[in-house]
């Protein structure tokens, strides 16, 4: 297979990969409750947990999502 760029081998995952496409809506999903809470002129203190719980979340989506297109172009060469 050629090489892809990273857009273009997201783009194919979420086609075709089931677990990638349930990490990529979950971490849209946390980007868009974390701006809901940053956009509070005053969160309190169970929001700012809950934002804190929700970046944690987030990188752990983004680090799966990243070992599956690791794995993805080493089985590519």
């Amino acid at each position: 297979m050629e090489r892809l760029s990273q857009e273009e081998l997201k783009a194919h995952l979420m086609e075709t990969d089931e677990e990638f496409r349930r990490l990529a809506m979950a971490h849209s999903e946390y980007a868009r409750k974390i701006e809901a809470i940053e956009s509070l002129p005053h969160p309190s203190p169970e929001q700012q947990l809950e934002e804190i719980k929700l970046k944690k979340l987030k990188l752990h989506a983004k680090d799966l999502m990243a070992q599956i297109m690791s794995r993805h172009m080493a089985g590519a060469h």
